[in-house]
């Protein structure tokens, strides 16, 4: 962890939860970034963690804007900087919830027009800031407010929606590996135009599991397979070295699956398909990558 800066832009006393990882995550981001860095913010988690001004937690400029709008947003204030011949960089930072669902269409809109900046989605797999309703990324088979017996349909594919696009970097990433946030960060920001890097984020409260236990949901969720770490710079797929020891020997789906609440008496058939599932897309990139 030699490389990683001391210098720290998320203070001490933000409004996270107890074991909140977006917020760790947050703060390795802004490490990659640096000091000339704006944050674009739709509503989500993170609109809370900040804190209220002047008192606020994040020691970097914050553009909090609406649900849908962010990616436009930046795509404005991307022009702007250019226009005045800055190299600030320009950082989407939105949930699940702000990336799936409500802001898909002005994210897709910026990937297409070339927008020079990066979209990071933390995603915690439903809306947390108001009481961890059912998202896009809600896991087939979880508990939520608004599906308390269990989702009945699959998470959505965002990644391969964001490769549709073309992008010339994409990435996956866990918040329980804050070194490879950091490398993934750094290098989305050398590349001109449009990158995306799509980070699970554990929630205690949302997932019903004890708060001292987030780096271990995370590392529990890349060892199973349910959350598989990689790069695609140019349309080439790597597989991050975590996954890849995962991939050889995986620990059982259940052992992931256990610890949290939201995943209670979960049905056979629906645990069945979560397994095809991620036996499928772990041959699905394995195939990818293994292309020369």
């Amino acid at each position: 962890m030699a490389e990683i800066p001391k210098e720290e832009y998320i203070k001490k006393c933000t409004s996270a939860c107890a074991g909140c990882s977006s917020s760790l995550t947050l703060r390795y981001v802004l490490k990659a970034a640096g000091h000339d860095t704006v944050l674009v913010v739709p509503a989500c988690c993170t609109s809370v963690i900040q804190g209220i001004y002047p008192n606020t937690a994040v020691n970097v400029p914050v553009y909090n804007v609406a649900f849908a709008s962010a990616a436009a947003c930046a795509s404005g204030m991307t022009e702007a900087f250019l226009g005045m011949g800055k190299k600030t960089h320009v950082i989407v930072y939105a949930g699940d919830g702000g990336t799936l669902d409500i802001g898909i269409q002005s994210m897709s809109g910026a990937f297409e027009r070339g927008t020079d900046f990066l979209y990071i989605c933390y995603d915690n797999e439903a809306y947390g800031n108001t009481g961890m309703q059912r998202s896009g990324a809600t896991p087939l088979g979880a508990k939520t407010t608004t599906t308390p017996t269990g989702k009945t349909v699959e998470k959505k594919d965002i990644d391969a929606i964001a490769a549709a696009h073309h992008l010339e970097y994409m990435a996956t990433a866990c918040s329980a590996y804050p070194q490879d946030i950091f490398k993934k960060v750094a290098k989305a920001l050398t590349f001109r135009g449009p990158t995306f890097i799509h980070i699970l984020a554990p929630c205690p409260p949302g997932w019903r599991y004890p708060t001292e236990k987030t780096i271990e949901m995370g590392k529990l969720a890349v060892k199973s397979g349910m959350w598989v770490l990689y790069e695609r710079e140019h349309g080439k797929l790597t597989i991050s070295a975590p996954s890849k020891a995962a991939m050889r020997k995986p620990i059982p789906l259940e052992e992931y699956l256990a610890p949290q609440g939201r995943f209670k008496g979960i049905d056979a058939k629906s645990l069945e398909t979560l397994r095809q599932h991620l036996t499928e897309n772990l041959q699905k990139l394995a195939a990818e990558e293994a292309q020369p």
